[in-house]
């Protein structure tokens, strides 16, 4: 088992090496500059997030379904990720983390686009994408949708299931002794309570729970911030400087190099974000849009509110946590991110503990409609209530066992899950430029699509 343990370790280091990283910037990149910069039209996207169009065709609205991705986006990685980001890369690591979330809007914004354009109805009235949809219908590569969606649907055990249980017990445990196997029996039956009523009912519960989470923590980081403020120059030119010169360090922070910085920044902002893996378009098909575009920019705004603002939100408060207080351990993630929030008198790490299980929470019910969605492709909608049911023994099981082997496998599935996401991506970019021209730059936003 330790063999087999060190090779998947292997095999996902492998695959998350510099050819991915390189791979899914590249597609940011290019995406961006092929559909000349729609990040120029994110406040209008997030106009679009809040507005009801119930006269399109759909499951839920599209906050809904923007609640539903924010939900499985925003997670652990938004807290524990990026300490881990800055303690093995530097200060530095938070620009070039932030970086990646700019760019990453374009790509979620294709993700969008392509998920509405080759989304179908079934005899039901339900809708269904996504990439395997995309393959299909789209480059009519068949094989190469079936690999996406077993791929989709063994991640979503993993980085989308048990590890997120596991991380709730255990910060359970420690915080208020509460032993590991009730934690998981309460935390099974209320996920049970939301997924058995499919995309709506999670769509609901996330509708509800993504703004009151992401308040709450970001209202703790800005405090942290507030208090820290006498620091915040000194921060941001630590930052910048540790992203682009080996040379800088100081503020209590080791000396890292350039390309520490970048590789452990952008690695974790295209982890924490999800854009170019393939996830979040499968949840956008189901919104209720009149047209590709629409959907397409409401989907952008997920990247830049979970990297744009609360990676970057994270990034600062760590960061000029480590320069206000020298002796705080930043050699670790986990340490480093329960320091800094500890500073906050009474109620720190009661700010930090919710922000985590319900991070982890929300993760958990987003990704439960990823893999049924995947499951769903390969096997048909007769097999979705054994899923639910094994989703839900799943919780369970991750709430209680060592899962040191799951995370090797579950990194190296997402891994696995954007190869096709990205193929579909570029060899579909003139079916995204032709849309993009006809609603977003023509000024057709309000127009029924074909």
């Amino acid at each position: 088992m330790e063999n087999f343990a060190a090779f998947i370790d292997k095999v996902s280091s492998a695959l998350w090496g510099w050819p991915m990283i390189i791979l899914l910037l590249g597609t940011h990149i290019y995406l961006t500059i092929i559909l000349k910069f729609p990040q120029r039209k994110i406040f209008t996207a997030i106009r679009l997030s809040v507005t009801k169009d119930k006269a399109a065709s759909g499951d839920v609205s599209q906050f809904g379904a923007l609640a539903t991705s924010l939900a499985a986006t925003i997670g652990t990685g938004n807290i524990i990720g990026v300490a881990t980001a800055v303690a093995l890369g530097g200060p530095g690591a938070v620009l070039w983390m932030w970086i990646t979330g700019v760019f990453g809007i374009a790509t979620k914004y294709s993700e969008g686009l392509l998920a509405i354009k080759y989304r179908e109805k079934t005899a039901d009235g339900t809708m269904l994408g996504g990439p395997m949809y995309a393959l299909e219908k789209g480059l009519k590569l068949k094989w190469l949708a079936v690999l996406f969606s077993i791929f989709t649907a063994i991640a979503a055990f993993g980085i989308g299931n048990t590890v997120q249980a596991n991380s709730i017990s255990l910060l359970v445990n420690e915080t208020f002794s509460i032993n590991t196997v009730t934690t998981g029996i309460i935390l099974s039956i209320a996920v049970a309570l939301v997924i058995l009523f499919g995309v709506k009912g999670i769509a609901k519960v996330s509708g509800t729970l993504v703004p009151f989470m992401a308040i709450f923590y970001v209202a703790g980081c800005v405090y942290i911030l507030i208090v820290n403020s006498a620091y915040l120059g000194e921060t941001f030119r630590l930052i910048i400087d540790s992203a682009f010169s080996a040379k800088a360090a100081g503020g209590g922070f080791i000396g890292t190099t350039v390309m520490m910085a970048a590789r452990f920044g952008i690695a974790r902002g295209l982890f924490s974000n999800e854009s170019g893996l393939g996830s979040a378009p499968i949840v956008a098909a189901a919104a209720q849009t009149r047209n590709p575009v629409r959907q397409a920019l409401v989907s952008s705004t997920g990247t830049f509110w979970d990297t744009v603002v609360v990676c970057a939100l994270t990034g600062l408060v760590l960061v000029s946590s480590v320069i206000a207080h020298p002796d705080i351990d930043h050699t670790h993630g986990a340490a480093l991110t329960k320091a800094a929030f500890s500073k906050i008198p009474y109620i720190g790490s009661w700010i930090l503990t919710i922000g985590i299980i319900t991070f982890a929470f929300s993760t958990i019910l987003g990704w439960s409609y990823y893999g049924e969605k995947a499951v769903e492709y390969l096997g048909g909608k007769r097999i979705i209530i054994y899923y639910r049911l094994f989703w839900i023994a799943a919780v369970f099981a991750g709430s209680v066992l060592n899962l040191s082997l799951v995370w090797g496998i579950a990194d190296s599935m997402n891994a696995l899950m954007a190869i096709p996401n990205l193929v579909a991506l570029l060899l579909l970019s003139g079916v995204l430029i032709k849309e993009t021209n006809k609603y977003l730059w023509n000024r057709h936003l309000d127009d029924e699509g074909e």
